[in-house]
């Protein structure tokens, strides 16, 4: 049985070790020249003065192989619909499951074989990619997005070995129900797309509890202000940043991202004697010196002084929900843990199905 199943996935067992090969010879010949210009061209910048040309220059490098992110983020997929999706549909097309069925070999056997074959060749597959990439990835890495951003946290490390498990007995439980190769390829790609949607809206950021930081809120006016706690040192620029909520001094949320308008910009109103109102809050407790209100381009540095003098006195703050990027591991073993056990929750309805469903 293990020889008839190696022979009916051989060919695509070859096929990606082909392939393997073939990025591996790819990023081994290029990575090495990429760590060198990161150290000869971003590490020492600062000291020149020039940090934004040489990282523009430096991102510029091998944009064809920086598009193997791509193809880690689409491999579960991949192996979900044309390995796991035919894997016992194209038995039931071909009637060849009953001819095994009537042999020796038992339903259970025949099943775990295959399961066990084919979901470990999965595993090691994306696993084999997601280190070469992660590893060649790693200069562009240092100078990018956060670790939690989606376009790295699901295309590095540990997270694809847990997506293609997932994946691939999903494949198998909609060639079982559906037992059309086609129509259970499409279901599998669906169903695997919503899960993971799901799981970076709703479950992702709450896998650990996130923390919060109260900071002081910069009343700049006419500046989207994006995370407020980086400048002022509470936060890190890595760490992943959940929400931001102003706040009064008694706790009352009035808005987010910095402010209280549209696109978290903040509001001042002006009378001519000085008077400041801050829009959704109220009266200032100071007012702006007279003249001083915008009339155009950037506020006067009196103007600014008065309004950030207002929040202050108005106790006004932002509070920041954030998970640390000390957590990035943490994150990434329980991802995957639970991806794998969402997948052997899957087998184990698959066993079931096959022994008292099928005939």
């Amino acid at each position: 049985m293990i020889w008839l199943t190696w022979r009916q996935f051989r060919t695509q067992a070859v096929v990606v070790c082909g392939l393997l090969a073939a990025v591996a010879v790819a990023l081994a010949v290029t990575g090495p020249h990429l760590v060198h210009l990161y150290d000869t061209t971003v590490k020492p910048c600062a000291s020149h003065g020039d940090c934004a040309a040489a990282t523009e220059s430096f991102m510029n490098n091998d944009r064809l192989l920086q598009q193997l992110g791509q193809v880690v983020l689409a491999a579960p997929a991949l192996i979900g619909i044309f390995w796991g999706a035919p894997l016992i549909a194209g038995e039931f097309e071909n009637n060849t499951f009953r001819l095994v069925w009537t042999q020796s070999v038992s339903r259970t056997r025949w099943l775990a074989l295959k399961l066990g074959l084919v979901g470990l060749a999965s595993m090691v597959a994306a696993g084999l990619l997601s280190l070469m990439v992660t590893w060649w990835s790693s200069p562009f890495d240092r100078i990018t997005d956060s670790p939690f951003s989606p376009s790295s946290f699901d295309r590095r490390d540990l997270v694809p070995i847990g997506y293609a498990a997932f994946a691939f007995v999903l494949g198998v439980i909609a060639g079982v129900l559906i037992r059309r190769t086609l129509p259970a390829m499409a279901a599998t790609l669906v169903a695997f797309i919503g899960v993971r949607v799901a799981f970076f809206e709703w479950v992702r950021p709450h896998l650990m509890t996130p923390l919060r930081a109260l900071v002081p809120l910069n009343a700049q006016t006419g500046v989207v202000l994006g995370p407020a706690g980086y400048a002022s040192g509470h936060i890190n620029a890595a760490d992943w940043d959940l929400s931001e909520q102003t706040v009064t001094g008694a706790g009352r949320v009035i808005g987010e991202n910095g402010g209280i308008g549209p696109n978290g910009s903040l509001g001042f109103n002006v009378s001519p004697n000085g008077t400041l109102t801050m829009q959704g809050v109220g009266t200032c407790p100071n007012k702006a010196p007279v003249g001083s209100s915008p009339r155009a381009g950037a506020p006067s540095p009196a103007f600014q002084h008065a309004t950030q003098e207002c929040v202050n006195k108005l106790g006004i703050r932002e509070v920041l929900s954030y998970q640390p990027i000390g957590r990035y591991w943490d994150f990434q073993w329980y991802e995957t843990a639970i991806f794998i056990g969402f997948g052997l929750v899957l087998a184990g309805f698959c066993f079931w199905w096959v022994r008292r469903r099928l005939s």
